[in-house]
């Protein structure tokens, strides 16, 4: 019986290769579309605080036209008011840097978030309280 040649064996190694790829391919791609961001129904804290409350007037003609009117999302942007934006895994400072200096798409394909340089300074953690208490009403901690 003889050896395979090394041809036979480089063949077989591509192949292998190449299934590989195709693979990782494929679970990356089905991976890729688990992640889109879903439209979430968020329920209105009974009342806001009064910084929320400014926040609040000011999410609303600044974010809500991408993330929606209550931060549930839309077509545009993702909803804020979602167990990934919880405080321990993107901390205030996230949302402020987020809105001042804008962010690159990571968990969600809607695209980079640009800079809203129309909100200011010290309007910014007025949004992010209401987003936070909005988060706790909808049991987003």
């Amino acid at each position: 019986m003889s050896e395979p040649s090394p041809a036979a064996g480089s063949r077989r190694s591509a192949w292998w290769l190449l299934l590989g790829v195709v693979v990782v391919a494929a679970g990356w791609w089905w991976w890729s579309r688990q992640q889109e961001a879903p439209l979430v129904e968020v329920t209105l804290p009974r009342q806001l605080s009064p910084l929320a409350q400014r926040g609040k007037a000011v999410f609303e003609a600044q974010c809500a036209s991408c993330h929606g009117a209550t931060a549930g999302g839309s077509d545009r942007g993702p909803p804020l008011v979602h167990p990934i934006y919880r405080p321990a895994h993107h901390a205030d400072f996230a949302f402020a840097t987020a809105i001042r200096f804008g962010v690159r798409q990571h968990h969600w394909y809607f695209g980079d978030m640009p800079p809203r340089p129309e909100v200011a300074d010290d309007d910014i953690p007025a949004v992010i309280a209401y987003l936070r208490e909005l988060q706790r009403a909808n049991g987003v901690r």
